[in-house]
């Protein structure tokens, strides 16, 4: 007992002691500039009374002794929009901040602004001062002006009236929001809905999608971290659920970063001139629906681009149906899956009657069938499929029949199809180029504006 009564006191004693040596510890002006790791950060876009994420900056001191940072500090002061944290501590301005030689610490950044307009610049700097000079780092966001959507125990968060959406502040969806059952949303030109992770929209039977965005003031539909590398990622939030009896009407629109990005349940639905891309799931599902796609572009989605389930009516005018999915190898990352059977919520089979023509259109990828079009055994409804003037990629064991219009197994030769630069224009020598036939009142024009005339280019992109 005495020795591990005597072991105790050498323990603690030794560390009184090392303890002291640290307090001994002589700190020395700087006089060399710091290094930091940026000298700028870019923050996410943030919205009215919500906190950004937090970066970091690395500061160093590249000295062969310690260190002490007369003072680190916001050069806007107490009235800036921005906040730092120092060695664990929160504010705007820091004195005296040790460094010791050849080591490094981390200046934490965050923003939670007050929006005076629907969208301004928040700059700011922080400012390090040593004899050695005055040194910033920029901070530099964009903030919106927001209205919020929040599902809660007591909020239902539901829309039960006829309701217009405009471009004036972003909408910030928590949870999902739900359209009551025959209400109308209307989203006009420009107008951006973000969402939170694990958050979507719900239209109830019968009501009503109209989607009225124009070539430059497309609406917007993704996750509300819109920080760069927030854009090729999926999964950031759930989708748009389109129940039984519903209509959609959308015109430019850009969909991105989600699970499904929208499902089609036995409704109407007609979309124009819009991108989908980067679902982990699917871009577009439709279970026994009728949907009407003119200059549409899609990629990147971990299932398909388009799957239908329980067949329906589908038409595909100049649409360009890439996938280059490659978050997930085992995913099947197809253009188009299609079949005429679904199993509803009940666990019961239902078989509806198929129909799918696609025309002047690409469908190309990285996986060898990009289409794959199931008819499930003893089906004696209509089952009836048309491609018609496209550029298909498929091997022989898709069991498809392809009519002698289309151009099979030819790389269209995008211009760029990784996300974070998505370009699917085509090149000058491209096969696509020259093979459409026909344009309807949508089409006439592709989807970034220009004429349809002369040689026809397949796609999106005249």
């Amino acid at each position: 007992m005495k020795i591990k009564i005597l072991l105790g006191i050498a323990f603690w004693s030794l560390l009184l002691l090392a303890g002291c040596n640290r307090d001994d510890i002589s700190f020395d002006a700087p006089s060399q500039l710091l290094r930091f790791s940026t000298d700028t950060v870019f923050c996410d876009t943030v919205y009215n009374q919500m906190r950004s994420e937090t970066y970091a900056v690395k500061v160093y001191n590249n000295e062969n002794k310690d260190v002490l940072i007369p003072r680190i500090a916001l050069e806007g002061g107490s009235g800036s929009l921005y906040r730092i944290n120092v060695d664990g501590k929160v504010g705007t301005s820091f004195e005296n901040v040790a460094l010791r030689k050849k080591d490094s610490l981390y200046v934490f950044v965050e923003i939670a602004p007050i929006a005076y307009a629907p969208e301004a610049i928040a700059e700011d700097k922080v400012v390090f001062n040593t004899p050695a000079g005055e040194q910033k780092v920029t901070l530099f966001s964009v903030v919106q002006d927001a209205e919020y959507f929040i599902k809660t125990d007591t909020n239902p968060n539901i829309i039960s009236e006829n309701t217009t959406w405009t471009n004036n502040k972003a909408k910030i969806i928590f949870g999902d929001l739900t359209i009551a059952e025959g209400k109308t949303l209307t989203m006009e030109q420009g107008t951006k809905v973000y969402f939170r992770k694990n958050s979507g929209m719900n239209f109830a039977k019968k009501s009503i999608l109209d989607v009225k965005g124009a070539l430059g003031e497309e609406v917007i539909f993704r996750g509300d971290r819109s920080d760069t590398k927030y854009d090729t990622l999926p999964a950031n939030w759930n989708g748009i659920k389109m129940e039984e009896g519903s209509l959609l009407n959308m015109n430019y629109a850009r969909v991105f970063g989600g699970n499904v990005g929208l499902q089609l349940k036995k409704n109407t639905a007609t979309i124009n001139n819009s991108i989908f891309h980067t679902f982990q799931s699917v871009g577009v599902y439709g279970i026994h629906s009728k949907l009407i796609m003119n200059n549409v572009v899609m990629n990147n989605c971990g299932e398909a681009d388009l799957a239908i389930a329980a067949g329906g009516d589908y038409t595909l005018n100049y649409c360009t149906i890439a996938n280059y999915w490659n978050l997930n190898p085992s995913m099947s990352a197809l253009g188009i899956y299609a079949s005429d059977i679904w199993e509803n919520e009940n666990g019961e089979p239902e078989i509806g009657d198929f129909k799918l023509n696609v025309n002047n259109s690409i469908i190309y990828g990285d996986t060898p069938d990009m289409i794959s079009i199931n008819k499930s055994n003893g089906n004696v409804l209509a089952f009836e499929y048309e491609f018609r003037n496209s550029l298909l990629k498929f091997t022989s064991n898709s069991g498809l029949t392809i009519g002698n219009t289309n151009t099979a197994n030819e790389d269209p030769k995008f211009q760029n199809y990784f996300t974070q630069k998505m370009n699917l224009r085509v090149k000058a020598d491209s096969p696509a180029r020259g093979k459409g036939v026909g344009t309807n009142n949508v089409t006439a024009i592709d989807i970034v504006g220009n004429p349809r005339n002369g040689l026809l280019t397949i796609g999106a992109y005249q």
